[in-house]
């Protein structure tokens, strides 16, 4: 499906609207088709049909793999251009892999690794540059996170003026302890949702225990910041947002949590990040835009850049998408 070509203004605001709050309930359809006047059945239909179309990846619990102990990096690998996809491949097969892109840049494949709590990352990062073809590699760990949530606007056109209007809240990035059960539970939520009438009803047969016990399970994970939300997630070029830009910033020492704060508050922005330098790499602010085209994003950044002072600033667009999947925690 090419994007907005087949999608009605209906399919455009239940895209909008599940990709930030799914209803957790016994009816979830029914609950979301009140919303709108129309059938259970017919947001049924139109939720299956995006998921058909590969417009809806999955319909699950978004958690924060810190708060679950897991380590996690951002890296940049250097590779020789006629061995990246031999590496691409072979980085792919680590299920802690969730994103990797190829992206125009001297470090030319960047991925994110998650580890267990009992794995140590090194090691298997050492492995992996180890591969033929990697001539140098970066480790970019989270030092401070602003703001990390992807809402892709299927309502409106790209901004061309964006303005900071997001709310951003301080983030806890601390660990949080994990019995056995609640990896139980972890497991069930991230299990994509079926297009059924009542689709929580097997999770909780699977942890014996009652549907409303599982959402207030899940709302207590929410609060305490171990669930992030229970959303749809998108797939990101399928729903015409095609420019997948990672807009790097050197912001001075001292005006680093300023401009973090300032850049997570504008709605274009998914995730934004504090991250460590090194002599051949000097932007310490990461912050991620999506747009519909090159020039959109290109646009954005000029008017963020203007807005919070800093005009040391690259964009570094992915040309290609190896891997992009949900970690599975706990398996």
């Amino acid at each position: 499906m090419q994007a907005n070509q087949q999608l009605d203004e209906m399919d455009k605001k239940l895209l909008n609207d599940i990709q930030w709050v799914f209803p957790l309930a016994d009816r979830p359809y029914l609950k979301i088709a009140k919303n709108y006047n129309i059938s259970e059945d017919e947001v049924m239909r139109r939720i299956s049909g995006l998921k058909g179309a590969g417009l809806i990846r999955q319909i699950n619990a978004i958690f924060d793999t810190r708060r679950l102990g897991y380590k996690s990096a951002l890296i940049a690998f250097a590779v020789r251009p006629k061995k990246l996809d031999a590496v691409a491949e072979k980085v792919n097969e680590h299920p802690g892999v969730s994103h990797n892109y190829e992206r125009n840049h001297e470090y030319n494949m960047w991925f994110t690794l998650a580890v267990p709590p009992d794995s140590d990352m090194k090691e298997e990062l050492d492995r992996m540059a180890a591969l033929d073809g990697v001539v140098k590699y970066r480790l970019l760990p989270t030092l401070k996170m602003y703001k990390i949530g992807v809402k892709l606007d299927m309502v409106n056109g790209d901004a061309e003026k964006p303005k900071p209007t997001d709310e951003v809240k301080e983030l806890n990035p601390d660990k949080l302890e994990i019995t056995e059960r609640d990896k139980e539970y972890v497991r069930e939520l991230q299990k994509d949702l079926p297009v059924v009438k009542e689709p929580f009803k097997e999770m909780a047969q699977n942890l014996g225990i009652t549907t409303a016990e599982l959402f207030a399970k899940a709302r207590e994970y929410e609060k305490v910041g171990l669930m992030r939300r229970f959303a749809a997630i998108l797939r990101h070029r399928d729903a015409g947002f095609v420019a997948n830009g990672m807009v790097v910033w050197n912001v001075p020492e001292e005006r680093v949590d300023d401009v973090g704060f300032k850049l997570a508050a504008f709605p274009q922005v998914s995730h934004c990040y504090r991250r460590p330098v090194y002599p051949d790499w000097k932007y310490n602010v990461f912050s991620m835009v999506h747009a519909r085209s090159l020039e959109a994003a290109e646009k954005m950044a000029v008017e963020m850049s203007g807005q919070i002072g800093i005009s040391d600033y690259k964009i570094l667009f992915s040309s290609r998408e190896f891997k992009k999947e949900r970690v599975k925690y706990f398996v």
